[in-house]
């Protein structure tokens, strides 16, 4: 088993939108009441600060939407384990358990597995608030190490994100300018051969970069043999 749970980011964005929500709906019940009474500066001070509560709302509650299915980078944080079976030439099957406990099985065609990730990076002054990077998981795909049957050979890609929902990565992408507390936004891959009988770990380290190993010393001294 993995050690360690994956913090959702997104959680504390959703319980801070919803006090504010909440906060919004004490101003509006004081305000009404104000209003009642005919206290008119009362009533406009609490208007304002109603207006200023839900905008606060629809913001964190946006980005709670673009945190989805992200997790907390932490040094080294482990993200996934993979363990190989052969069916066939150039034909496994791949087992993939998440961090969070979750598992996937997809077969891969090749001779090598590649994992990719997104990473998000803050800038000041959300790294000085001691914000970790996040990453999420996007895809596992097989490759193949000659390159001509990388150019015609089938291709198995298996996607690992499937949230619907736009995330910060794809917005800062798409709109550079939009999100200037987000510092960088990039990907990071890891591959390794696909042997018969393997097991392997994969981390993220602090600076972003998805780094693969044996999880044990039978899949390492297969690598070796394999000239690895």
């Amino acid at each position: 088993m993995l050690e360690g749970w994956p913090f959702a980011p997104a959680t504390l964005a959703f319980v801070l939108a919803a006090l504010c929500a909440l906060l919004a709906l004490r101003q509006g019940v004081v305000c009404r009441r104000h209003w009642r009474q005919r206290r008119r500066a009362g009533a406009g001070l609490r208007l304002l600060f109603l207006v200023v509560a839900l905008l606060l709302a629809l913001a964190l509650a946006g980005l709670g939407t673009g945190l989805r299915g992200y997790a907390r980078l932490l040094a080294d944080a482990p993200v996934a384990e993979l363990a190989v079976r052969q069916l066939g030439p150039q034909r496994f099957a791949v087992r993939l358990l998440r961090a969070d406990g979750s598992e996937r099985s997809v077969a891969l065609a090749g001779d090598q597995w590649q994992l990719d990730a997104r990473v998000i990076r803050w800038s000041v002054p959300a790294l000085l608030a001691g914000l970790p990077p996040l990453y999420r998981l996007e895809r596992l795909s097989g490759r193949y190490q000659d390159i001509g049957q990388e150019r015609e050979a089938e291709r198995t890609v298996h996607a690992l994100d499937d949230d619907a929902f736009p995330d910060l990565w794809t917005l800062k992408r798409q709109h550079p300018g939009w999100l200037p507390f987000v510092d960088a936004d990039y990907g990071s891959a890891a591959y390794l051969p696909l042997l018969d009988g393997a097991r392997y770990s994969v981390v993220l380290n602090a600076r972003g970069g998805l780094v693969a190993r044996p999880a044990d010393a039978d899949t390492a001294a297969l690598l070796e043999q394999a000239g690895w």
